[in-house]
């Protein structure tokens, strides 16, 4: 009981915490990364989200940028890895976004709802989106509304 009373504080700080939108790398290559609500918000049964690298503080211009978007329940399990929506140079629209490289530019990940791997849709509720460029993350939070 103790440690699910814990993990609920835990998951309140999270919450109420976390940034709403776009994070910064803090490197000397620095990028600006802009996270967009997704929409439909609440959705049923699926979603997408602009997220961009921002153009502007991209320097060298040809660097490409590690990138991963994960979605996690409230427990910080995972749920599901978006794929990319439309395409990008050398990388294809529908690749699912994991350790993918990606030149600075703006971006749309595409959620079915549905469990990774499976066709069992994801159940009701709030779920995390945890982008990560070069090892630096940034969270949103997403509805699912049966």
């Amino acid at each position: 009981m103790r440690f699910r009373l814990s993990a609920l504080a835990v998951i309140v700080l999270t919450l109420v915490l976390m940034p709403r939108a776009g994070f910064a790398q803090g490197t000397a290559q620095r990028a600006e990364i802009t996270l967009k609500q997704n929409y439909p918000n609440p959705f049923n049964p699926e979603t997408r989200a602009p997220f961009g690298i921002d153009v502007a503080s991209c320097t060298p211009s040809g660097r490409l940028y590690r990138v991963s978007v994960r979605i996690f329940n409230l427990l910080m399990q995972p749920v599901a890895t978006p794929v990319l929506q439309g395409g990008t140079g050398s990388v294809a629209g529908g690749q699912p976004l994991e350790n993918v490289s990606l030149p600075c530019g703006q971006y749309t990940w595409y959620w079915d709802g549905n469990y990774q791997g499976t066709k069992k849709e994801a159940a009701s509720g709030v779920y995390l989106v945890v982008v990560t460029v070069d090892g630096k993350s940034g969270t949103m939070k997403i509805m699912n509304a049966k």
